[in-house]
């Protein structure tokens, strides 16, 4: 059995659904995703040139993996669809980071998923969302969408004009418990709260800021000046942090990251950041490392 005949007779537990042969006629973007991990655990190399090297790693804008599909053009930190690195699978149970792009009226049809807590971020432009469970959706810059796939969902995501390129990062984390009802989540930040200090956009807990997901990991978006200087504390013990930067420059405990950088710690109590640029813009996605 090649990949993609695997892929269609589904990959429980790794994002997409279990599909039957109708479904799979469905799956109309011939982009395979993930294939099956080894149980979840630590799957990184050490940063050589880090000063707290034995506890971090450096993955540099340019050694992400990219693909060009003519209609997509998606930059992968981690392993997904042809790019493939044994070394860069995952950060804990962040297993995708994508950053894409997706020309004017085209987009992803409708395709499957399970088990996996899915969150979208968009950058710039419209993305507009349909799905299995009777949401319809546009999501914009400012906006942050969550599904929880559980049992499994039918999506697709298009952009939704005809003039103009919409960027978005899309992320996927391993859920901690499986076979959930499937749900759907979208909100709209105050970015005023995001100014030279981070804002929580995502939480395990359905009465805290941001969305909510199945999974005790805590994301945070902050927008610096330059040479502001903050400090991150972990939320619980033994989780790691993922730091995303998406324009600018900064320092992370003396680590220097640039725009689309990521730089993962890991057996820390907190993060010393320092920001080197005007409009410096990180996600920091903070994850356990096991499950």
């Amino acid at each position: 059995m090649d990949r993609k005949d695997f892929l269609k007779k589904g990959l429980l537990g790794t994002g997409m659904f279990v599909a039957t042969a109708s479904l799979g006629n469905t799956m109309k973007n011939e982009i395979d995703e993930i294939e099956p991990l080894e149980p979840i655990g630590y799957n990184h190399l050490p940063n050589t040139d880090s000063k707290i090297k034995d506890n971090s790693v450096i993955h540099k804008a340019d050694s992400r993996g990219m693909a060009d599909h003519g209609w997509l053009v998606s930059n992968h930190t981690f392993s997904f669809a042809n790019y493939h690195n044994p070394e860069r699978m995952h950060f804990g149970v962040l297993r995708v980071l994508n950053d894409d792009k997706v020309e004017a009226g085209r987009g992803f049809g409708t395709h499957p998923h399970d088990n996996m807590e899915i969150i979208s971020i968009p950058l710039e432009g419209d993305l507009e969302h349909k799905d299995s469970m009777g949401n319809s959706a546009i999501i914009r810059s400012g906006d942050i969408q969550m599904m929880s796939a559980g049992t499994g969902i039918m999506h697709s995501e298009f952009n939704k004009n005809n003039d103009s390129l919409v960027k978005f990062l899309q992320i996927w984390v391993y859920p901690n418990r499986r076979n959930v009802t499937p749900r759907y989540d979208q909100i709209t930040l105050d970015k005023s709260k995001g100014q030279n200090q981070f804002q929580q956009i995502l939480s395990p807990n359905d009465y805290d800021d941001g969305v909510w997901i199945h999974q005790d990991a805590w994301f945070h978006l902050g927008n610096f000046g330059n040479h502001i200087e903050t400090k991150y504390q972990i939320r619980k013990k033994g989780n790691g942090v993922y730091a995303f930067i998406l324009k600018g420059s900064a320092e992370i405990e003396g680590q220097k990251v640039e725009t689309r950088d990521g730089f993962g710690v890991w057996d820390i109590s907190d993060l010393n950041i320092k920001s080197t640029s005007e409009n410096t813009e990180i996600l920091l996605m903070e994850v356990p490392m096991t499950m």
